[in-house]
């Protein structure tokens, strides 16, 4: 595998001391958070986002422009949870092989003579750098492994590990040359999160950290990781979490909004050109069960679907050339459609 950059590590018990077992699924989760927003500073936002994709078993698309800390937001997730990572630098030369692995042959005298080498696609959390500098073969071979957590290779079929999620980043700019993923593709994705740049007070704190980081021992202790058991406990959890009725009806009429905008004005009907398929129903469901378990809620309100429409329909939504026009982003198209559609 000579093409692209590939880069590995794992944290286990043998590296670290587990976290309190007694620790409940919820604390384990809001000190992974505390954790990673002390590295990842001024962008709560994201770091929530992140966690919920790992809790609702997606994958999510991470869109920002250079040096916002995309990448050292998996990597600090990965750094303070019991987890297998890999790094893959996508490239115009990458190869389907170089990321799901193939099959290597040992020679004629071999009890095997084929052995399947792993890609650094097996393992339980996958950064996808820059998605859109791959051609499409590269793309279709990775989203094949988040929609069926499995590839196969040579006919046969290699199974992901149980806690799996792929974080693939993109810059907004620099268009030149690279490969736009098509809307199919994109629908994969359970959330698109955007990276902003910090606030003042938050660049601030981000130089004295770095600065800190750099000058400070790598001798000094290490927390204890959050063991993989606590997010399986946290999914069983949000299985549980209760969603009425009217909670269903209101997600059904946001999605069904942007399919037939007219009924909510020429406005948004002049800037939608396709609606969201059912994978954005399924999407906001499973998120907003997860935002209402992780703020200590038993059931859904409309305070948790709106907290995740944005991130679950943005990269769904296909705008009309006079959209482009006007300006208008699909976050503004899904502000007018919350203030428009009314709570069942």
């Amino acid at each position: 595998m000579t093409a692209g950059s590939f880069e590995h590590n794992f944290n286990s018990d043998s590296d670290h001391q587990d976290c309190d077992r007694d620790m409940s699924a919820r604390e384990s989760l809001q000190e992974l958070q505390s954790r990673m927003s002390e590295s990842i500073i001024g962008q709560d936002h994201v770091v929530q986002q992140l966690l919920l994709t790992l809790l609702c078993d997606g994958n999510a698309l991470l869109e920002g422009l250079p040096g916002l800390a995309k990448t050292r937001a998996i990597k600090t997730l990965s750094k303070n949870l019991e987890s297998d990572f890999s790094r893959i630098q996508f490239t115009p030369d990458l190869l389907p092989s170089d990321i799901t692995g193939a099959e290597i042959y040992l020679g004629e005298d071999a009890a095997e003579r084929f052995v399947f080498q792993q890609g650094p696609v097996f393992a339980n959390l996958v950064l996808a750098d820059e998605i859109n500098r791959a051609p499409a073969k590269v793309q279709a071979a990775l989203l094949e492994a988040m929609e069926e957590q499995q590839v196969t290779v040579s006919g046969k079929t290699h199974k992901m590990p149980k806690l799996f999620m792929v974080l693939a980043t993109q810059n907004p700019v620099e268009q030149e040359g690279t490969y736009p993923l098509p809307e199919a593709q994109m629908d994969r994705f359970l959330m698109h999160i955007t990276m902003t740049h910090p606030d003042d007070a938050s660049e601030l704190a981000i130089m004295r950290l770095v600065r800190g980081e750099s000058s400070t021992s790598s001798t000094g202790e290490e927390k204890p990781i959050v063991p993989q058991s606590a997010i399986f406990d946290a999914r069983k959890e949000i299985d549980g979490i209760r969603i009425s009725e009217p909670m269903e009806k209101y997600i059904v009429a946001i999605v069904a909004a942007t399919r037939r905008p007219i009924d909510y004005g020429n406005e948004l009907a002049r800037w939608i050109q396709v609606g969201v398929s059912p994978r954005a129903t399924l999407a906001i469901d499973k998120v907003s069960r997860a935002h209402a378990w992780y703020h200590g809620r038993d059931h859904v309100t409309p305070d948790d679907i709106q907290a995740v429409a944005h991130d679950c329909l943005r990269h769904r939504l296909m705008l009309t050339y006079e959209a482009s026009a006007d300006g208008v982003s699909p976050d503004q198209v899904i502000d007018k459609i919350l203030r428009k559609v009314a709570v069942a």
